[in-house]
């Protein structure tokens, strides 16, 4: 009798796991420290690597930076897809197959990327437990993706892991159907974790020739920023005008999207001529830690930097008309200016002012401690 391949695994079937799925960088980051409890606790676990961002110094470098070991899988065919779709598309057939291999009782995923979403959708086609670390986070603004993402996967999770009790209430307000755990976030855990090994191995500010608070950090990456040409051309403005009001370099370590788009609008000349704007290859973590730390003024369409940023108490400008990190305002850490010169030059008045007293919002550096409780508790692993 043939027996029938079946779609989906059977509890009995699952062994006593983790799945950690990796693909960004921001996620790295944030995962390495559930990465080093799990070696700690001498857990049963992988790490699936999606591939979403797959240049050396954009990914690999990071690992090698913090000392992790290599990712179990990794996903070679992702990058040769650009559209949303396509890379969602050709990570959840990768992370499925591997799932299918390890049968892992829960897979992690952390954050809102669209490697996240396609690890979540995997899971959850799979009926393995999901844990989403990082749940809760809202920016309330439906054209970008990473709000899309966020919000499927906190509505498919069997775990949520909400950094403070405010994303525990956006969970609770979209009826999520998992059960809600506040446990801080792991920015904080890695932030700590890192900064003094940055302190000893990295050379940066020796190597551009910096002194400490007397430059500018910036980064910049987001689609809706720099795929559309009016949108680039105006931030490229924005930054020449600072520049010359306070006389700091900008040390910008450029993105791949941002580097290409620049030459795809004909806008690398005006970038580069831009006076004190300094345009570098990306970055390492420890590097790039030890760079914004020392750093006067943070200027990021990041989320991830918005809450390191906080953490080092580093006045940042968020170059975004929302952000889903509300509490990095509210502590006086963070001014969200948009993309209007005025707003930017506003911003940078009143940042540059600030006290950098303010409490970090976001925990005491145990999240990755609670979220592997937790997951041995609710899914128990081996």
């Amino acid at each position: 009798m043939k027996t029938t391949k079946l779609k989906i695994l059977r509890k009995e079937e699952l062994e006593g796991k983790v799945c950690v799925i990796v693909g960004t960088r921001p996620g790295i980051i944030k995962m390495s420290p559930i990465i080093r409890r799990l070696e700690e606790t001498r857990s049963n676990y992988f790490v699936v690597h999606t591939g979403q961002h797959y240049s050396h110094l954009m990914d690999r470098k990071f690992f090698d930076d913090i000392n992790l070991p290599e990712p179990k899988y990794r996903l070679n065919t992702v990058k040769r897809y650009q559209t949303h779709g396509g890379q969602t598309a050709e990570m959840l057939k990768g992370i499925e197959r591997a799932l299918l291999e390890e049968k892992p009782r829960i897979v992690l995923a952390v954050g809102d990327a669209n490697t996240n979403l396609a690890g979540a959708l995997a899971a959850r086609k799979l009926q393995i437990e999901l844990g989403h670390v990082e749940a809760g986070l809202r920016s309330d603004d439906w054209q970008m993706p990473e709000e899309h993402n966020r919000v499927m996967i906190d509505h498919i999770s069997e775990l949520l892991f909400a950094p403070t009790e405010r994303e525990k209430e956006n969970l609770i307000k979209d009826n999520v159907k998992g059960e809600i755990f506040v446990v801080g976030n792991t920015i904080v855990d890695a932030v700590h974790q890192n900064l003094e090994v940055a302190k000893v191995r990295s050379s940066i500010l020796d190597r551009l020739n910096l002194r400490p608070n007397d430059y500018f950090v910036l980064t910049l990456h987001r689609e809706e920023n720099v795929d559309y040409r009016e949108n680039l051309e105006g931030i490229v403005e924005s930054l020449r005008v600072i520049s010359q009001k306070y006389g700091n370099q900008i040390i910008y370590p450029i993105h791949p999207r941002t580097k290409k788009r620049l030459k795809e609008f004909d806008l690398e000349g005006k970038a580069r001529s831009t006076k004190n704007l300094r345009l570098i290859e990306p970055l390492g973590y420890l590097d790039f830690l030890l760079l914004l730390s020392n750093a006067s003024l943070a200027l990021t369409d990041s989320g991830g930097i918005q809450e390191e940023s906080c953490i080092l108490k580093v006045p940042c400008i968020t170059l975004r008309k929302s952000t889903e990190r509300p509490q990095t305002v509210e502590v006086g850490a963070n001014f969200v200016a948009g993309l209007k010169t005025s707003n930017i030059l506003q911003g940078a008045a009143k940042m540059l002012k600030a006290k950098r007293e303010w409490v970090n919002p976001f925990g005491d550096g145990q999240a990755a401690k609670r979220i592997i409780n937790i997951v041995e508790k609710e899914s128990p692993i081996k």
